[in-house]
């Protein structure tokens, strides 16, 4: 018995396209840089303990944050050596990945950064809720501690189109890699040693965890 025809093939007589030339082109992608710090053991420690003890010794601010602890924006002027350290790091990561119009001309590097960072102390169930940087070109996040073994506590993207992939038929994904989470979020696992560069426009984030461990980071901005 013949085997009745697959209704994805053409016809024999109509156009058909050639796969193998596809080509795929990525337009308008929001980079999201990942960059680990080579031996982040004795920075860390550093940082936990004079984030731990600020957080101790003074009140925080309630902006994003729903629960936990967060410092004003002054994190450079009490941190002292370690901060130092790890916002020079962010500076580098920064400068890698901007370039500038100089007379009429593209250049890889940067402007000098003005910085602006912040420390973060959530505990079980503290979060962080949808918010961009106003006011910034880059935006950051360094994790300082992170219990690994607990659940919850992505850091969320949002999807800078908005929901507009998914108004208009929401049954519809585009079936290519990297495309599925369209009009949606996607999720990024915190792992201590790791700062993220994102653009400041980049609506994001703070997941809530589980565990009995604090999860502290730093955050910035690098601006103009």
């Amino acid at each position: 018995m013949s085997q009745p025809p697959d209704p994805s093939d053409p016809p024999a007589d109509a156009l058909s396209l050639d796969p193998d030339r596809f080509e795929v082109r990525p337009l308008f992608a929001t980079p999201f840089i990942c960059a680990p710090v080579r031996s982040p053991e004795a920075l860390n420690q550093a940082l936990r303990q004079v984030i731990l003890d600020k957080a101790q010794g003074e009140a925080g601010v309630a902006l994003s944050n729903a629960g936990g602890w967060q410092s004003p924006d002054d994190f450079a002027e009490w941190s002292g050596e370690p901060g130092r350290l790890l916002l020079d790091l962010a500076r580098r990561l920064g400068d890698s990945v901007t370039g500038m119009t100089v007379a009429g001309q593209f250049w890889r590097g940067a402007p000098e950064w003005k910085i602006n960072a912040w420390a973060n102390v959530n505990r079980a169930g503290d979060l962080n809720k949808a918010h961009h940087h106003p006011g910034a070109y880059w935006s950051g996040v360094y994790w300082v501690s992170v219990d690994e073994g607990a659940q919850g506590g992505q850091f969320e993207a949002h999807d800078p189109r908005g929901v507009m992939p998914t108004l208009y038929a929401p049954q519809l994904s585009v079936a290519l890699p990297g495309y599925l989470s369209a009009g949606g979020t996607d999720y990024i696992t915190p792992k201590a040693g790791v700062i993220c560069l994102f653009p400041a426009w980049l609506r994001h984030a703070v997941l809530p965890h589980d565990s009995a461990e604090p999860r502290i980071s730093v955050a910035f901005n690098l601006c103009v």
